[in-house]
C-alpha cells in the first residue's frame, strides 16, 4: 500500500511503524497475514486503508464475525478515526453498533433509505414507550390498576405497563400516584423504543414517516461523523 501511495524509503517506514503500534499488529508484522486471527485481518485491513491519509472512509460490516472483544476494539478504532477527523460510512447489520458509533444513520430497506437522521430522531418515529410495574402482592396490584386506568394489565404476572417516555417527570408523576395509593412495586423497568424497535416498525409497515432534515439543518460539526446503514 505504501508503494501504491508512492510513499518515499524514509516516510513508509515511518507511516508503517506508526499504523502497526496504532493498531496493535506490531508483535505480528513479520508473521504471514494468513495466520492472523479474524479480529487482527480486520485492524490490517483498517490500517492498509489509513496509509494514504484518507479524509473520508467507507467499511463494510468491518466487525461481522468478530468475538465481543474484537467488536469493541474495531469500535474503538472507529471513534478514534473520527476524532482525528476521519469521516466515516459504514454499513452494519448490528443496531447496537449503529446507536453506539454514528451520528447519523440511514436505514435501506428493499433497496431504498427507509428513513435517516439522528437515532434520538429515528426513536421518536416510534411509540412504545412504558414504565413495567410488577407486584407481588395481588392486593397492591389491584389497588395500583384502579390508580392507574390507562395501564396495561397482566394479571398472571401481576405486572401493570403504564405508556410513558421515561422521562423524570413522567417517572415522578406515575410515583406520586402510586405513593398516593399507598402500595408499592416489586420493581419498576422503563422501556423506551430502541433502534430494534424502529427497524421492525420500518420495515414491517410503511405508515412511518422518515425525517428529512434539510442540509441547513445536517449537524456540521458533532462528537462523531460515523454514519451508518443498517441492512
Amino acid at each position: 500500500m505504501a508503494d501504491l501511495h508512492h510513499l518515499g524509503k524514509r516516510e513508509r517506514r515511518t507511516v508503517v511503524a506508526e499504523l502497526l503500534e496504532r493498531f496493535d499488529l506490531t508483535a505480528a508484522a513479520r508473521k504471514p497475514a494468513s495466520t492472523y486471527s479474524g479480529g487482527m485481518k480486520r485492524r490490517l485491513d483498517l490500517a492498509m486503508t489509513l496509509v494514504g491519509g484518507p479524509r473520508i472512509l467507507f467499511l463494510d460490516e468491518p466487525t461481522t464475525g468478530l468475538d465481543p472483544r474484537s467488536r469493541h476494539t474495531m469500535w474503538q478504532l472507529v471513534r478514534d478515526l473520527v476524532a482525528g477527523g476521519t469521516t466515516v460510512f459504514l454499513t452494519t447489520q448490528y443496531l447496537d453498533e449503529a446507536d453506539e458509533l454514528a451520528d447519523r444513520i440511514a436505514v435501506l430497506h428493499e433497496g431504498r433509505i427507509a428513513a435517516e437522521g439522528s437515532a434520538d430522531e429515528l426513536k421518536r418515529l416510534v411509540p412504545g414507550g412504558h414504565v413495567r410495574l410488577r407486584f407481588t402482592d395481588p392486593a397492591a396490584y389491584g389497588t395500583a390498576a384502579g390508580a392507574l386506568p390507562g395501564a396495561v394489565r397482566d394479571e398472571a404476572a401481576l405486572t401493570l405497563r403504564v405508556p410513558g417516555d421515561g422521562s423524570q417527570r413522567a417517572l415522578r408523576t406515575l410515583l406520586d400516584r402510586l405513593d398516593a395509593t399507598g402500595v408499592e412495586a416489586a420493581e419498576l423497568t422503563v422501556h423506551t423504543p430502541d433502534l430494534d424497535d424502529v427497524f421492525f416498525a420500518l420495515t414491517d409497515s410503511t405508515t412511518v414517516p422518515a425525517p428529512s432534515p434539510s442540509p441547513a439543518e445536517a449537524p456540521t460539526t458533532t462528537p462523531a461523523r460515523t454514519k451508518e446503514t443498517p441492512r
